[in-house]
């Protein structure tokens, strides 16, 4: 829950709070440029940490790396409030993502190893639903914000943005749930047993004999279907914001119309990450009916014709919300990931191999988000259909992902690994 929240809270005032850090307006091209640029931080931090974290985490334990992402992530999202040039929001975004990336590759392989694998399609959902929870609270607090001053004194300070600023401030409370974490989460027997009688592997032992092709397919279909994900998930509020009925409203009435439009993206895509729980389930039902293989390319291929249908032509703000349900259910595949990628790799290579492919998704998904910010330039429904087409690699790809009951390794067994 807590990294969807952090997550989230950048993209409800990345048009508003950028612009005020370059002192233009958010017509100004330049806003979405250097928008655009924040975001591909962000999404490179997630891939750096995923890798960084998910090595602490094979060799120092899930739990106590576990405990140091959050508190990353918690930290940096607070200081955000502070940034007073566009670069240190984006130095601060980096940071903060280093910590989300790293709970993911942790997170993942911490609860495949403590969870038949009968049960890991519902555990998927469940923590996947905790993300969309996380991402609604956030969206939650951007409405509220709405109702706070746009600028304030503060011990003779003026303050600017508060109401932007004052949003990153509610990224700080993730940190109080280390103090749990680190009472009642102890280490999985599964990797105390590996530890204690094995070597612990390489990086590059993931592009090595029989996990090479693993590695390579998972990275493959990870990197275009987040490529695609985070596209929309970024741009497509930005793209729900300039609609022409939300633009007269500002003419019409700059304050009370800005307030309307922040006011109606939050309620959009609200709906969309409600639905989005939906998702969650609907993935893993038909996972344990017709196998993860199956299910990761039948959901990427939906996200395609969403997105297609979508913004395939011009619509309307009254039409657009209820397509968003569409993508919002699709999105049942990343939560998928969660637990099927660590059971693909060794013990010992299992955080850093999960965390590896899946974050280095976020890679080409940062490129990405630059890539298509500049196609926004020229039209907003061009880039968020092309950003559709990318999952289409991501089915081919897929079909040739191995099951669980595929792959094996000379390990000792344990509770948890037995369905």
């Amino acid at each position: 829950m807590f990294d969807g929240l952090d997550m989230h809270l950048y993209t409800l005032v990345a048009a508003s709070f950028v612009a005020a850090l370059l002192h233009t307006e958010q017509s100004d091209p330049s806003v979405r440029e250097h928008m655009g640029y924040i975001q591909a931080a962000f999404l490179f931090g997630w891939a750096v940490g995923g890798g960084f974290f998910g090595r602490i985490g094979d060799v120092m334990g899930r739990s106590r790396a576990l405990i140091f992402t959050i508190l990353t992530y918690a930290l940096f999202t607070g200081l955000s409030c502070f940034a007073t040039t566009w670069w240190h929001l984006m130095i601060f975004r980096f940071l903060a993502a280093l910590g989300i990336g790293g709970e993911w590759a942790v997170g993942a392989s911490m609860l495949s190893e403590t969870w038949p694998a009968k049960w890991r399609p519902w555990m998927a959902a469940v923590l996947q639903s905790g993300v969309n929870f996380g991402v609604v609270v956030a969206t939650m607090f951007g409405l509220a914000r709405t109702i706070l001053p746009e600028s304030v004194n503060i011990l003779g300070i003026d303050v600017t943005n508060f109401n932007d600023r004052a949003l990153f401030l509610v990224g700080l409370l993730p940190a109080l749930i280390t103090f749990w974490i680190r009472k009642h989460v102890p280490e999985p027997e599964e990797w105390h047993e590996a530890k204690k009688n094995a070597v612990t592997p390489g990086i590059t032992d993931l592009f090595k004999g029989k996990i090479l092709r693993t590695t390579i397919l998972t990275i493959l279909v990870c990197g275009f279907s987040l490529t695609g994900h985070w596209a929309f998930q970024f741009w497509a509020p930005q793209q729900y914001g300039k609609l022409p009925e939300f633009q007269k409203l500002i003419e019409e009435n700059p304050v009370e119309g800005e307030a309307a439009r922040k006011r109606a993206i939050a309620f959009a895509f609200l709906i969309m990450n409600t639905t989005a729980v939906a998702g969650n389930f609907l993935a893993a039902w038909l996972a344990t009916m017709y196998g993860y293989r199956k299910t990761i390319a039948a959901m990427c291929l939906a996200y395609t014709l969403g997105l297609i249908f979508t913004y395939g032509v011009d619509r309307p703000a009254s039409v657009i919300i209820w397509c968003l349900p569409i993508m919002g259910l699709t999105q049942g595949v990343f939560g998928l990931f969660t637990m099927y990628l660590p059971p693909l790799y060794p013990t010992l290579l299992r955080t850093t191999g999960a965390g590896f492919c899946y974050n280095i998704g976020r890679i080409s998904a940062a490129i990405g988000t630059i890539i298509f910010g500049m196609a926004t330039s020229i039209d907003y429904n061009m880039s968020l259909v092309l950003s559709g087409l990318l999952f289409i690699p991501a089915v081919v790809f897929a079909l040739q992902l191995p099951e669980h009951s595929e792959v094996s390794f000379d390990e000792p067994a344990t509770g948890a690994s037995q369905s």
